[in-house]
């Protein structure tokens, strides 16, 4: 796979303060989603937004066209494995009529891209996709109209193929946009936006295109932000406290200043050791002799949920209809159950990096972030300098699932360089990355339900406690039910929590989707219903119908009330619009209690495809690690002190376990594209839960279902 670059210095930090020459800069972009053009001009960010989201208006802030023909394609968002640069590459190339081939991507970058909220929440596609394609259709109308003038002749006499307009009824007559444009920022603007192509017409959208990082990354050629390197870079390392909450009483960093070349930085709250050698650094760091005082605690793993539940909120009513009393009065059969999740590490492969350059005046870190414009606000703020004159770069990100929207190591780094006037490297060790992880928050839920006589469900109380409340709200067909979450903190509103908590892989709907799905099962066995039947029975959303059969006809699901011995498990969810259905099929071994997963269907429908391939490889990672959020993941701690630092202790989906998985591509057009990096690995624990269920009788209230928790009585 080839790539193009070239540089814009009105838009890099070639054209800053930074004293890198440009062959410099370009070395330390190396290969990667970085793709730059020439051009005189910058373009204005006005205040009107696109789509509603906050995006500009002006659709030079999502497209350049090089005079070599070339486009650039811009987004705030960033790739961390999830394909944004082939998929957003698509819907520019479907609205602009250029080939997918032509698009050159630039994702995370707060000098050149429009402002982002981050890359979150399955919302990459769905919010930031409308707004580039309304930027890219703008420009294709601007273009014809650039063309009409430029060949003399009308506009509906034209057509425009792979970036050249012509003559319909003459095809020598043409021109393309690149003479058009001629690489600069284009002045001519619509007051009537152009419609969006209707999804019939697609002709790269919905084809299944390679990925554009493929040959990169299977090469090892791809930048992450730990591989960058800059003229006189000292490597950091950190003195990091023992546990969570520990306050340093005194520091010796006598015996580490005596390494040759070491230099030793005390700031306030900040000690560190710098080398140009990082096993150097690493040295001068074991030296430092630090004593910490320890916090008191008797908090663990093993009773957390009850603190989490001492220290709960009223709640606020997120969901409801009809009322519960008489609901309840309806009611022949009555459930009552609870449902618990540990918190849970992102154990992302890469662990986060940073590079930062300070200057008097500006500052540019490349860093392993999904917050790019949120860490250009927080490091300028450290700094005290402008936003704007602190540049955040975001290479490729070796993974993120939500963990690295924190980034206090990019700060870390800014801090450190400002003070030692050269660039910083900084990237935590793995033990550094379990420390600081900020976890899936441990959260329980608790549901209590009623069936009538003709196992109809009734009544529907839900409660979520502590992990959010997306996806706890019911698309099951109840006519009185009610949805509350609850949060609360500690004394003086401190958190819950004994360390950092935060979104992890669909956050708050992998807890909520364990425990109404699984709350499901429940109700179907003591109604003596199949598990599918009873879904249906109580479903009146068409569309998730469609997607339960289709799931079940691919599977080969025959009805049977559980526990059927077979180990058959299923589990429905909404994420966010995006509709799942999972199947799993699953064997427990009567001597270990170890689960194996032999088989997964999953079927998917987020309205508009944009990549057939992408979005199964989406779903098939997902799969694979759910399979370790359902199993075996789960953070043992004792207060403030993370007993699981590594690999060795912390298990994480094998791929000796990867089952065999098949996925259903549900496409509705008339609904545009939703979200598809997160909804399928939120349904794993449920659907595995409800498997081992059905293999073994034994209801599971809690995750992961390891054998430890749960092995089978001989």
């Amino acid at each position: 796979m080839k790539t193009r670059k070239s540089i814009d210095l009105n838009r890099t930090a070639a054209r800053s303060d930074f004293q890198l020459k440009r062959r410099e800069f370009m070395q330390l972009l190396g290969p990667g989603v970085f793709f730059f053009f020439t051009a005189d001009d910058s373009w204005p960010l006005e205040q009107e937004s696109r789509g509603g989201q906050g995006y500009p208006a002006d659709f030079n802030a999502y497209l350049r066209i090089g005079e070599d023909g070339r486009v650039t394609c811009y987004s705030g968002k960033i790739e961390m494995g999830q394909g944004l640069v082939t998929s957003l590459a698509q819907m520019l190339a479907e609205e602009l009529v250029v080939s997918f081939d032509s698009v050159d991507m630039v994702l995370g970058d707060t000098k050149l891209c429009p402002y982002d909220g981050g890359t979150n929440g399955s919302r990459s596609i769905k919010y930031f996709g409308p707004a580039l394609r309304g930027a890219a259709a703008e420009a294709r109308e601007v273009l014809l109209q650039m063309a009409a003038e430029n060949l003399q002749l009308p506009a509906d006499r034209l057509q425009v193929m792979d970036g050249v307009v012509s003559d319909r009824s003459n095809a020598q007559k043409r021109v393309s946009y690149a003479a058009l444009a001629k690489g600069k920022t284009i002045q001519k603007h619509l007051e009537q936006k152009p419609a969006l192509k209707p999804h019939s017409a697609f002709v790269v959208c919905g084809k299944p295109m390679p990925r554009k990082d493929a040959l990169e990354k299977v090469t090892g050629k791809a930048r992450y932000a730990g591989d960058m390197r800059l003229p006189g870079m000292l490597y950091a390392r950190i003195l990091r406290p023992p546990v969570h909450g520990a306050k340093l009483k005194s520091v010796d960093t006598s015996a580490a200043k005596e390494i040759k070349g070491a230099r030793i930085i005390q700031d306030g709250d900040l000690v560190a050791a710098l080398h140009t050698s990082p096993d150097q650094a690493e040295m001068a760091l074991s030296r430092i002799k630090a004593e910490f005082e320890r916090p008191e605690t008797k908090l663990d793993d093993r009773n957390i949920h009850e603190h989490l539940l001492g220290l709960a909120s009223q709640g606020q009513v997120v969901a409801q209809k009809g009322d519960l009393d008489t609901g309840k009065k309806l009611a022949s059969l009555k459930f009552e159950e609870a449902y618990y999740t540990p918190y849970v590490a992102h154990a992302s492969m890469e662990t986060h990096a940073a590079v930062a350059q300070v200057e008097k005046d500006s500052a540019a870190v490349w860093i392993s972030t999904q917050r790019p414009f949120g860490n250009q606000q927080e490091i300028a703020r450290a700094l005290g300098m402008p936003a704007e004159q602190v540049r955040i770069i975001t290479p490729y990100v070796g993974g993120g699932f939500g963990g690295k929207s924190s980034n206090a190591q990019a700060i870390e780094a800014a801090r450190l360089s400002k003070i030692t006037g050269t660039p910083v490297h900084l990237a935590r060790s793995r033990e550094e990355e379990f420390f600081y992880d900020t976890f899936m928050p441990a959260a329980i839920v608790k549901i209590s339900s009623g069936l009538n006589e003709s196992n109809r469900i009734v009544f529907w109380d839900y409660e979520v406690l502590f992990a959010g409340e997306r996806s706890s709200q019911t698309f099951y067909d109840i006519p009185h039910h009610r949805t509350v979450f609850r949060s609360g903190g500690g004394r003086g509103g401190s958190s819950p929590h004994p360390f950092g908590t935060g979104a992890w892989r669909g956050p708050g709907s992998n807890t909520n989707i364990f425990a109404r799905e699984s709350h499901m099962d429940v109700m179907a066995a003591k109604a003596g219903m199949d598990p599918v039947e009873f879904r249906l029975k109580n479903l009146a959303d068409q569309r998730m119908i469609r997607v339960l059969k289709a799931a079940a006809e691919k599977f080969g699901w025959s009805p049977a009330k559980a526990p059927s011995r077979r180990g058959h498990g299923v589990a429905c969810l909404d994420y966010l619009n995006t509709y799942v259905v999972l199947m799993a099929e699953i064997k427990v071994d009567p001597n270990s209690g170890r689960i194996r997963v032999n088989r997964v269907v999953a079927a998917e429908d987020v309205g508009q495809v944009i990549n057939p391939e992408g979005l199964r490889m989406q779903m098939e990672g997902c799969i694979n690690m759910g399979l370790g959020f359902a199993l075996s993941e789960e953070i043992h701690f004792k207060g403030g002190d993370i007993k699981d630092r590594n690999f060795d202790s912390y298990e994480i989906t094998h791929f000796s376990w990867s089952p065999r998985i098949e996925t259903v591509l549900i496409e509705s057009p008339e609904i545009p594209p939703q979200g598809a990096g997160e909804p399928t690995i939120t349904g794993m624990g449920a659907a595995i839960a409800n498997a081992f269920f059905d293999a073994s009788g034994i209801r599971a209230h809690q995750l992961p279902l390891t054998p430890e928790r749960y092995k089978p009585k001989a």
